[in-house]
């Protein structure tokens, strides 16, 4: 096992990556040598404490509330994470997909579609999707319940010298209630917009964890593992699974045994998880019909963005567009643009989405980028430019 110290460091610098422009990361790097011995000692004197969130909304693609963990606190989170993940990649499935290396949005729809591709034998016998969701899952996780089955787990699974540091990180990390002591950014007025059952204000005593932090997504799917295994077990050997956090996708040849087995996941979310299906978010179908799952429309031979992904590109494209002349002076607004724009085409990219892409681009950047050659040719609109200016001039010459 490594020491202390080292895996600690190990963890700021993975906890860092993504987060170097936060003020509290910032302040955290400034003297971050001191800063995770102090960390290091503390849970080695077991005097480590959970500090306040922050927390905020977010309204895309819905709206919901954020609560960010203090730098530090991420670091720690990284930590324990570092150290059981391994143990929780041996018990999860191949097909649950969220928040595991190398099987993010794209290797799931791609798993499913396989999936129905392989049920129906090449698309020329019956089969049928059966989607499902859990209604308000991260807010209606009872915490003890979870708490009950990440204790037994561990101490069946986890031999090293420090367990007991490690079981009292995650007691507090589990049955902390971010909702209470937080500081809440942002109009207050707005949290009237968010559906009760989404919300850690309005939830459940004892339930719910934190969207934003590492801990939560991994945790969740712990959490939801017992339904993997359960699902598996009776739909095999003829039937197809993948799960996204609390979407997840059946595919079987048989019509009536997928609607008496949702019957049986009902019971046994009920039963053994304490939570519940969504009663509008059932979906049950013919494969030819095709499936909405994690942005796509999953169909025969083909997958398709959903229209809702689009429309946000579009959107926010607009919204730098207005403002170009302004952000186009300050080097940092310009990262951001690209950031932006890179992460839509690089997700567009992987389904049947060239067209789109291609009138998003003529209709919403060209017109106002298309004397900036520095800007097009650091990003991937270079591609874009020099397409439509081929496409432009051979309609001029016909």
């Amino acid at each position: 096992m490594k020491p202390l110290a080292e895996a600690m460091f190990e963890a700021y610098f993975e906890a860092r990556r993504n987060k170097r422009n936060t003020i509290n990361a910032l302040k955290f790097e400034t003297h971050f040598e001191r800063e995770v011995l102090a960390l290091s000692e503390e849970i080695e004197q077991d005097r480590y404490q959970l500090s306040r969130s922050i927390c905020f909304l977010v309204h895309d693609p819905v709206i919901r509330e954020v609560f960010a963990a203090d730098f530090r606190d991420r670091v720690v989170h990284h930590f324990v994470i570092q150290k059981i993940n391994p143990l929780f990649e041996k018990t999860f499935l191949p097909d649950s997909y969220a928040c595991r290396k190398n099987k993010g949005t794209h290797y799931g729809v791609r798993r499913v579609s396989n999936h129905i591709l392989k049920c129906s034998k090449q698309y020329t016998k019956p089969s049928y999707i059966l989607k499902l969701d859990i209604q308000g899952f991260f807010m209606n996780i009872p915490r003890p319940l979870l708490w009950e089955k990440l204790n037994t787990f561990l101490q069946e699974k986890y031999h090293e010298p420090d367990k007991e540091k490690i079981l009292r990180i995650l007691h507090l990390i589990v049955h902390h209630d971010s909702s209470k002591n937080c500081l809440i950014k942002g109009d207050r007025r707005e949290w009237k917009k968010v559906p009760a059952n989404k919300s850690l204000f309005t939830t459940a005593p004892h339930c719910g964890l934190p969207i934003g932090n590492l801990t939560s997504q991994i945790l969740a799917n712990f959490y939801l593992n017992e339904l993997d295994h359960f699902i598996l077990k009776k739909i095999a050997p003829e039937g197809y699974y993948g799960r996204y956090v609390d979407d997840f996708v059946i595919v079987h040849p048989n019509h009536d045994f997928l609607k008496a087995l949702r019957v049986e996941i009902e019971e046994f979310l009920k039963t053994n998880l304490k939570l519940t299906l969504h009663p509008k978010k059932i979906y049950l179908q013919p494969y030819q019909k095709g499936v909405r799952f994690l942005g796509t429309v999953i169909k025969p031979w083909r997958i398709y963005v959903q229209k809702r992904l689009a429309g946000r590109f579009r959107y926010k494209l607009r919204r730098w567009m207005s403002t170009y002349p302004e952000w186009r002076q300050e080097e940092e607004q310009c990262k951001r643009f690209i950031a932006c724009l890179h992460s839509y085409l690089g997700m567009l990219k992987h389904y049947k989405t060239f067209r789109m892409v291609e009138n998003i681009i003529e209709q919403e950047i060209i017109p106002v980028l298309k004397h900036d050659h520095e800007l097009l040719f650091k990003t991937e609109l270079r591609y874009w430019f020099l397409h439509l200016e081929k496409k432009r001039k051979s309609r001029y010459k016909n």
